[in-house]
């Protein structure tokens, strides 16, 4: 009886098994209920009728011929299915603890009893957990049902909204590739092109022109000057209308990074480091400005008289409440922004003197090149302005001995880059 256990657990568990269980007929089907099959949360479904009407059949010895009851063994015969097989196993390990209890000796008689009472205790709790794989699989089946249906319906919503869903999908891609090209073009520093920079500004501004215009009778350009649409929109519509100011929003900030990297293409030392503050700077002047956008939106949509005076004004005015919150927090940013752009001094270290340099050596460890411009670090390491800056647009540690050096402050946006997030609310 133990080599067919142990047969079966080992075909349980072949790698035959699992392929079979992931297969496409399968995934197609219950997608769900063969991942979890797969993941061992559920026992695998039987694959064929034959073996859905398998059965096994286990013998349960329960007394023996030395039992003091009597000189004749008993033997149970039950025949079970594939899906009790687990709950079989735990009651033939009971009655053999409780067997083996029978037989010792009379002190041994009551240990044997109290093993065989809290086995049996764990084959309760072992039979029990079938009805909770069982909920659980019944969930995932009725999840199943609904979701060819919640699929069409989704489709239907697409092409109702085709152009709406069109537009928001190429301006959130042109946006993503053009903060990769602002990245690069940062990085390049003393390398980067006047008239490269000067043909990403021009494409930006088409870009954006032209989205503007195209939708020039859909109220996009009210909210940007903070005033509520003309008509109430439908939620979808108000959704639209803060996604693509969004997004166009954050592509005109960085037409203004281009003309900050044309002015700043040589830059060196401080002039550098300058850069990544104003870079910095417009990015979080631009946090605060989106932060902003879609307030108008959702004052139109909030303060709609067909709910009635009371309801629409109550939320209208938890919506502001809860909006100054964020804009509160987006002050707090862009001045602090501002006033470290206003601080002369290097508030992670201080610039290096001669004496300091010689005795260092006049080599940056990390340009390996002779230092321009060093900066002692408060861990006593010196490096070349340049490469000190650009370390910590991204970290806050030394880069030799990684000593805490960078107090925790905003976070830098000096490489160029733009927010990604959208601001929906």
């Amino acid at each position: 009886m133990e080599t067919s256990s142990t047969n079966n657990d080992t075909f349980r568990g072949s790698p035959r098994r699992n392929s079979s269980i992931l297969s496409a007929s399968n995934l197609i089907q219950a997608p769900i209920s063969t991942l979890l099959e797969y993941s061992g949360l559920f026992r695998p479904r039987p694959t064929s009728p034959t073996h859905e009407a398998s059965e096994t059949a286990t013998l349960v010895s329960t007394g023996s011929d030395d039992s003091p009851n009597g000189g004749g063994g008993e033997v149970a015969i039950r025949i079970i299915g594939n899906a009790e097989q687990d709950d079989v196993e735990s009651d033939i390990t009971g009655a053999a603890q409780t067997t083996e209890g029978l037989g010792s000796s009379s002190a041994g008689t009551g240990e044997g009893a109290s093993t065989g009472e809290s086995v049996g205790g764990d084959a309760a709790a072992s039979r029990d957990s079938p009805y909770q794989r069982y909920d659980i699989q019944q969930a995932a089946r009725w999840i199943e049902q609904i979701l060819p249906f919640s699929l069409l319906l989704l489709v239907v919503f697409i092409r109702q909204h085709l152009q709406g869903f069109f537009v928001a999908i190429w301006i959130a891609a042109v946006m993503f590739k053009s903060n990769d090209i602002m990245k690069k073009q940062t990085a390049l520093k003393g390398e980067r092109q006047i008239s490269a920079l000067i043909g990403i500004s021009v494409a930006f501004a088409t870009h954006v022109v032209g989205v503007y215009w195209w939708f020039r009778k859909d109220d996009l350009l009210y909210p940007l000057i903070m005033f509520p649409p003309k008509s109430i929109p439908p939620f979808w519509h108000a959704i639209f209308i803060i996604v693509v100011n969004d997004t166009l929003v954050r592509q005109a900030s960085m037409i203004l990074k281009s003309f900050l990297l044309m002015y700043y293409k040589n830059s060196r030392g401080r002039n550098y480091r300058k850069q990544g503050q104003l870079l910095t700077l417009v990015e979080y002047l631009m946090l605060l400005y989106r932060s902003l956008l879609p307030t108008p939106v959702w004052y139109r949509f909030f303060l709609n008289k067909d709910y009635g005076s009371l309801f629409s004004s109550l939320m209208t005015g938890l919506y502001l409440t809860f909006k100054l919150t964020s804009v509160v927090e987006k002050v707090q940013s862009f001045f602090t922004a501002l006033k470290s752009l206003s601080r002369k001094e290097v508030h992670y270290g201080s610039y290096a003197t001669t004496e300091q340099v010689n005795a260092a050596g006049d080599l940056c460890a990390i340009c390996q090149e002779k230092m321009h411009t060093p900066i002692l670090l408060r861990c006593k390491h010196m490096f070349c302005e340049d490469c000190v800056s650009e370390w910590f647009e991204r970290e806050r540690t030394c880069p030799l001995c990684r000593a805490l050096v960078k107090p925790a402050d905003l976070k830098s946006f000096g490489d160029g880059s733009t927010s990604l997030f959208f601001q929906i609310f």
